[in-house]
This record gives C-alpha cells, structure tokens and sequence, in this order.
C-alpha cells in the first residue's frame, strides 16, 4: 500500500542560456550540470517553463515526449484516480532530459518539481 504523507524532491532546474537544441539533462538548482535522475517513484511532476520558448521533454534523450510552451506549467498527476494497488508512477531512476523546439530560449529558466509518497 502506498504512502498517505506527502514528500517534496529537491528542485531541479536549469537556465535560459544552459537549453540547447540538444537534448541537456536536468539536474538540481546548486548543480544543475550534473544529471539528476529520481530517486524515489514519483506521483506528482510539475513543469514551469518561463522562458520564452517552447520547450520539449523526453525520459531517454531520443524521443520528444512532452512540450511544454512558453510561459506555461504543466502537471502530471499520476495517481489522481488509483485503484487500490496504487503503482502508476514515474519511475524510480528515470532521467528528464530538456531542449528548445525551434528557437533558443533568451530569458526565463525551466523548472521541475516532483512529489512522492513517503517510505517510496
């Protein structure tokens, strides 16, 4: 059974002059050069994308799975409507990887914040 008390991962993030059109890696705020993959099995993922280009997101650095506009938010809620098994979750290890879709970012940052179930 999963966990009813909610924990928030560290943020991660990069800047407007860091997104390439090659797909970069996502690592914490303090360290944001060095790839920073889940360590636990999230619920909840929210991105903010305030730069000023659209941006797009994949889980294996190959296939664009996610855009996410400029000046927007997106969040995933993964286990908003569960059965009692509750195991729909991003996976433990998984690494989000970021670029611009057809032009460079020239103001703004991206941010990802990911929720998980303590104990998970």
């Amino acid at each position: 059974m999963g966990s009813d008390i909610v924990r928030f991962d560290r943020l991660r993030g990069i800047g407007n002059a860091s997104i390439t059109v090659s797909y970069t890696p996502l690592g914490f705020l303090v360290t944001p050069a060095i790839p920073a993959p889940f360590t636990h099995a999230m619920r909840v993922v929210h991105f903010t994308n305030t730069t000023d280009a659209n941006i797009l997101v994949s889980f294996d650095a190959i296939n664009d799975n996610i855009i996410i506009p400029a000046d927007t938010f997106s969040l995933y809620d993964l286990t908003g409507n569960q059965d009692q098994n509750e195991s729909f979750r991003y996976q433990n290890g998984s690494q989000l990887y970021i670029k611009y879709e057809s032009a460079p970012p020239t103001s703004g940052d991206f941010y990802v914040t990911a929720v998980y179930g303590k104990g998970e």
